[in-house]
This record gives C-alpha cells, structure tokens and sequence, in this order.
C-alpha cells in the first residue's frame, strides 16, 4: 500500500534484469582489501550500478504496461557462471490515484 493512495488496478508482475562479469582490475584491488581489511568499494560500486540498471528496467516495462506504481519492490542476485551475476529487480504493477 501507498499512503494517501488506493490501487485501482492491478496489472501484474513486472521485472528488470541485468547481468555483469567482474573485472580482472577490480578483482586485483578487492583481493589486497581482503587482505588488508576494509570495504570492498570495488564491488559496492558494482552492485549500485546493477541495481540501478535492473531497476529502471523495471520501471520501464511497467511504465509501457500503463502502471503508475510498483509494489512489493524485491531484489535478488544469481550467479549465473563463474565470475558474473544477475540482479534482477521484481514487484507489482498498479495503477493508484488519490484516495
């Protein structure tokens, strides 16, 4: 639910994916963090990146669905094969107006 909001419709699942290989460079820097201790930036910057991406993939897909609002918004990570990995970004599409 949305505050001050009533869904209207429900239009259905709507998801948005992306998948990325990780880089020999960032991989280097990771390994002497792990060593050394302290936050693996490298990967950090990966995942926001992915999130975003799957995320306006989304968006998008309900956007062209008619949707105005997506509920129930999840992330999941897979690895797909070694050394790259899927975000995909999943939820519910609705159309809501003022309640």
């Amino acid at each position: 639910q949305i505050a001050g909001k009533k869904v209207v419709r429900t239009i259905g699942l709507v998801r948005g994916n992306t998948i990325r290989a990780r880089h020999l460079g960032r991989d280097i820097m990771a390994g002497l963090r792990n060593v050394v201790g302290g936050e693996v930036t490298e990967y950090g910057k990966l995942l926001a990146e992915s999130r975003e991406q799957a995320l306006d993939r989304m968006l998008a897909q309900a956007d062209e669905l008619g949707a105005n609002a997506v509920l129930g918004l999840q992330f999941q990570t897979s690895v797909v094969m070694e050394g790259a990995a899927e975000m995909m970004a999943f939820g519910t599409a609705v159309v809501v107006e003022d309640a």
